[in-house]
């Protein structure tokens, strides 16, 4: 129900744009986020955004990333700027709503040279 787009390969100082847009409607969400998980690690918050759109940021990633949404979409983007090889992951989209927590399937994020 939630599908995330924009993964890739990209150099280390690169820069990638997620998205994460609804295939189908949700009711009483109340923030948006992202969420990554590398091998071997649990999953980490990366960003999350309010429909005040007040946000919040993993220290780690603080300046070189910035989470957005469009209210008319439904949806929420995670620009990621100055990319290291520790950002390398998959990246989740996540809906919290007062019924619950929505998932995407994730996208593959790899930051190499």
């Amino acid at each position: 129900q939630l599908m995330e787009s924009g993964g890739g390969l990209v150099q280390p100082g690169g820069s990638l744009r997620l998205s994460c847009t609804p295939s189908g409607g949700f009711f009483s969400v109340y923030a948006m986020g992202w969420y990554r998980q590398a091998p071997g690690k649990q999953r980490e918050l990366v960003a999350t955004i309010t429909l005040t759109d007040v946000t919040n940021y993993a220290d780690s990633v603080k300046g070189r990333f910035s989470i957005s949404r469009d209210d008319a979409e439904n949806a929420v983007y995670l620009q990621m700027n100055a990319l290291k090889p520790e950002d390398t992951a998959v990246y989740y989209c996540n809906f919290a709503s007062t019924t619950g927590g929505y998932w995407g399937q994730g996208t593959q994020v790899t930051v190499s040279s």
